[in-house]
């Protein structure tokens, strides 16, 4: 008996002693979601360090400890490792994602859009922005809304998480051999000047040539721009394209007729046979020049001719600045005594003095006549949140002086 409580008392010793070998776990300093699909957890901030874990778009993380835009964090199954912080969502960020889905599918489509190779959904429209979800080669996508935004660096929401500051190190007394008296580290250090300021450089040689100033007639610097297109995927998942990798899905015996023209929109308006053929009807709606404001400056109404075999250009208005959405409707035609139904669409355009106007047309057979035009309020983005990156900074304001009038002031000061 005096045996088996020897062996149950060491049995519980060793439990203790393992149960006090284990390191605390660290606080966290904040929280944080995964932004990709998929982003690998590192040991360390190298991207060739080893892979511990692989996160999943929207996981909860702990943020541990930052280093400049790298993060270390830990997920819920206790694994820690490091992330770049460009690659993290914050809480109103995730909550914004679900703000777009829900907003996105109550938006008219404007066309299905096909791509050749995978394609990122970025969740803001910015280059460096996360990119959740992919649409696969050969896959498609609804066009929704259209916006232009300055390239500039992202930003990552969570850059307001700052480290606790180190805790501060107790002073050290020691006393003085000829006074007795206890006295600070800080205070037996003798005072000590400092250095004197070394003399500045020299101007080069062609300081002249390097002081003109680089800026356009206008005086505005030169920033470049990219063309988003918000798209709805067929899970109903949202968000933002560079407009440049989407190919409108219509027929090509259609889409030759544009010319090099980017075709922004489309629509069927009706179905004749041919030879046990079914053809459509198109409306569709173009831009010459891309980085544009407005959404087209054209659009167009073909019909398909049973008896020459061939599209036909119905009506056809140049030179217009529109804007989204175009919508198919009903339109209520009154000829004499009867009211009929018609096939029709809405579209609104701007004339010269900025005035916006929303213009309803009716397809009669082969005709095309406008019927209405109301005056609206110029059309916004109907996500307010991103009519500009919100993860982004504005671009600079332009110099007001060159660098030769500002040495020429220092030098008269």
């Amino acid at each position: 008996m005096h045996h088996v409580r020897s062996i149950f008392l060491a049995g519980f010793v060793c439990l203790l002693a393992s149960c006090g070998s284990e390191t605390p776990k660290a606080r966290p300093i904040g929280e944080a979601f995964a932004g990709p699909a998929a982003l690998p957890l590192r040991t360390d901030l190298t991207s060739r360090s080893e892979t511990v874990a692989t996160l999943k778009h929207g996981e909860r993380l702990e943020v541990l400890q930052v280093r400049r835009r790298f993060f270390k964090v830990r997920n819920m199954g206790g694994t820690e490792g490091w992330v770049d912080g460009r690659n993290l969502l914050s809480s109103q960020q995730m909550a914004g994602i679900q703000q777009t889905r829900s907003k996105a599918a109550a938006m008219p489509s404007q066309g299905k859009a096909m791509v050749y190779d995978a394609l990122n959904v970025h969740t803001e429209p910015n280059r460096q922005s996360p990119s959740p979800f992919q649409i696969p080669p050969g896959g498609s996508a609804e066009v929704l809304a259209r916006l232009l935004t300055p390239r500039v660096p992202y930003h990552s929401a969570l850059a307001g998480i700052v480290p606790p500051p180190p805790p501060r190190s107790r002073k050290t007394k020691s006393k003085n051999r000829k006074t007795g008296k206890s006295s600070s580290a800080e205070e037996q250090k003798p005072e000590v000047p400092p250095p004197p300021m070394p003399p500045g450089p020299k101007l080069p040689g062609d300081w002249r040539e390097l002081s003109r100033s680089e800026l356009p007639e206008d005086g505005k610097p030169s920033v470049k721009m990219d063309d988003w297109t918000l798209v709805r995927m067929p899970d109903k998942k949202a968000g933002w394209v560079l407009t440049r990798m989407l190919v409108m899905a219509i027929p090509d015996e259609v889409a030759h007729y544009a010319e090099g023209k980017r075709i922004t929109s489309y629509f069927p308006l009706g179905e004749v046979v041919d030879e046990d053929k079914k053809k459509n009807h198109w409306l569709w709606t173009t831009l010459s020049h891309s980085l544009e404001d407005y959404d087209f400056d054209s659009f167009r109404v073909f019909i398909y001719n049973v008896r020459r075999h061939r599209y036909e250009t119905a009506y056809i208005e140049r030179e217009v600045k529109g804007y989204y959405p175009v919508q198919l409707k009903t339109v209520q035609v009154t000829e004499g005594r009867k009211t009929f139904d018609q096939p029709g669409f809405t579209l609104i355009t701007e004339n010269d003095e900025g005035q916006c106007f929303r213009r309803t047309f009716v397809f009669q057979g082969y005709r095309v006549r406008m019927v209405r035009k109301d005056a609206v309020e110029k059309p916004v983005s109907p996500l307010n949140e991103f009519t500009a990156p919100a993860s982004s900074p504005p671009p600079p304001p332009p110099p007001s002086a060159s660098l030769w009038s500002r040495i020429k002031s220092l030098v008269t000061r």
